[in-house]
């Protein structure tokens, strides 16, 4: 990927400054990372254990995902139909903060650290 897109981008391309992120599944399954965050952040906090329940068949959020139809926001939708990934799933990763979710997720958090360190 790197190749391509220095490739595209010419010589003046700081190839150091590209970090990207390829998700394992979709996002999601980041949410899963605080049940409780996520269910208040889509204003469901009754659904608590059942998300939990969801989440503790899985060793870390980011392996949610076992088939097309059991997907993480598939798995959300079934709990809570009026999901709305734009608006409900951002207000859920507010409610649940990027340290959980950093906690939780170590491929996301592996990424993240490698931005800091560019920034840094």
């Amino acid at each position: 990927m790197l190749d391509a897109v220095a490739g595209e981008m010419g010589s003046d391309f700081n190839a150091g400054r590209f970090v990207p992120y390829v998700m394992m599944h979709e996002f999601e399954a980041m949410l899963f990372s605080d049940c409780n965050g996520l269910a208040i952040g889509i204003g469901q906090p009754a659904l608590t254990q059942r998300l939990q329940a969801i989440r503790d068949g899985f060793d870390t959020p980011e392996a949610i995902d076992d088939s097309p139809t059991r997907a993480p926001s598939k798995r959300i939708e079934g709990l809570f139909g009026e999901y709305d990934k734009p608006l409900v799933g951002t207000a859920a990763a507010l409610a649940i903060g990027l340290e959980a979710i950093q906690g939780e997720c170590p491929h996301f958090a592996e990424w993240v650290a490698r931005l800091e360190g560019v920034a840094g």
